[in-house]
């Protein structure tokens, strides 16, 4: 299903865009390329699962790329990182025709869950990203 576990890269942050201008987050977020496993019900009530990738992190959301699935905010998704899974509510969903196609905004509902071993508070510090 994946390749065995990569280890974790830091990405550059992308170009700034008028979305980076206007960002309201009220934590950091860290750039990463992480291997996900996700699956749930699309906008048509049909199952999916799929493979997509984790682009950014924060204490509690992310944000997923390549996903294929229909989806809408207040969907609830589950996502599985090296055998470990959480709830996420979408929060966004990147426009098709986009930049952003594909990519998901997630929040995670499960607050016990701990997905990855990062924080991203510390990092983004270490990073200069904060």
């Amino acid at each position: 299903m994946f390749p065995p576990p990569a280890r974790l890269r830091f990405l550059d942050p992308p170009l700034e865009t008028k979305e980076h201008r206007m960002d309201r987050r009220r934590q950091s977020r860290v750039f990463v390329d992480l291997p996900v496993q996700i699956w749930g019900m699309d906008v048509h009530s049909r199952p999916f699962t799929q493979p997509a990738s984790l682009r950014s992190i924060s204490g509690r959301g992310a944000t997923l790329q390549c996903v294929d699935a229909q989806l809408k905010p207040g969907d609830v998704v589950d996502v599985m990182y090296l055998g470990t899974k959480a709830q996420f509510r979408i929060v966004w969903i990147g426009r098709p025709g986009t930049e952003l196609a594909g990519e998901v905004g997630v929040e995670n509902l499960s607050v016990d869950t701990t997905l990855w071993d990062v924080d991203p508070l510390r990092c983004a510090a270490a990073a200069g990203q904060s």
